[in-house]
């Protein structure tokens, strides 16, 4: 009898205790489209976040912002978008005025926008600087002269759109600079740093941490006053499948851990 009642007893401690288990998590899978120049850190800050939330599967899609806006404009499955300027962003989110958002497109999940990160805009060179370029100044002059080849990127992503800018500035004429040819394109800031690595180009305009993570030697980075500031909005959909979840990641995003992963390779926190 005694054997009886122990083994009773023991098997209501072990029901007890798997009662008393917390519920294992649910998985969830996140995607998560972001510009190209984010490749390296955000796969850096994938890696650390599978740590706080090992439920969570993050599935990355970098390319151009421009890009990206197109294939969310189009349905593409995206729950969290971060874009390398707040344009592509703009042209997502209805509570921006018709001269940024003129086909009055609703994607952005209102209350979740956040100004995530800076970057600048980079003068950089291929190893040895074979071209001797040294500043903004002397790039204007070189172009000028048509001593010199560029690598910018297309009038579509937003390093890019900063060049122009940086053109501009200098009273530089890019169609006529194109049909001088000496300018040279990428269709993101992936493919324009490749050109400089590879020595393809006397020079590239890129982002500084792209100039990081390739390696590259910059020369000269870019003022407010020749191409504005250079922010990177972030924001959750409203086409998201696991609200709680991509809020908690874009929280994430804005926290200590990931901090120290953007700064570390030349991203500014945005106060």
């Amino acid at each position: 009898m005694k054997r009886i009642l122990a083994g009773m007893l023991a098997l209501c401690l072990t029901l007890c205790a798997l009662g008393c288990q917390a519920p294992k998590a649910e998985t969830v899978e996140l995607t998560v489209f972001a510009a190209a120049s984010l490749t390296e850190t955000l796969t850096q800050i994938g890696e650390l976040y599978t740590k706080t939330a090992p439920n969570v599967t993050l599935v990355f899609n970098f390319d151009s912002s421009g890009t990206l806006k197109t294939q969310i404009q189009e349905g593409a499955q995206c729950d969290v978008f971060i874009s390398a300027a707040p344009k592509q962003m703009n042209q997502l989110d209805i509570s921006k005025d018709k001269s940024v958002n003129p086909d009055r497109l609703d994607f952005v999940l209102q209350g979740t926008r956040v100004n995530l990160l800076e970057n600048k805009v980079a003068l950089a060179v291929p190893e040895g600087n074979p071209a001797g370029i040294t500043s903004y100044d002397q790039l204007a002059a070189a172009l000028q002269e048509g001593s010199i080849l560029l690598a910018m990127g297309n009038s579509d992503v937003p390093v890019g759109q900063y060049t122009q800018k940086i053109l501009a500035y200098y009273g530089l004429n890019e169609q006529a600079l194109a049909k001088a040819g000496v300018l040279t394109y990428g269709s993101n800031v992936k493919e324009v740093t490749s050109q400089i690595s590879e020595g393809a180009v006397s020079c590239g305009i890129i982002y500084g941490t792209d100039a990081y993570s390739a390696g590259l030697t910059v020369v000269d980075t870019a003022t407010a006053d020749m191409c504005g500031q250079v922010i990177y909005p972030a924001a959750v959909l409203n086409t998201v499948k696991e609200e709680a979840a991509a809020r908690d990641f874009l929280t994430y995003l804005q926290g200590p851990e990931a901090t120290a992963v953007f700064e570390g390779v030349g991203f500014s926190s945005i106060q």
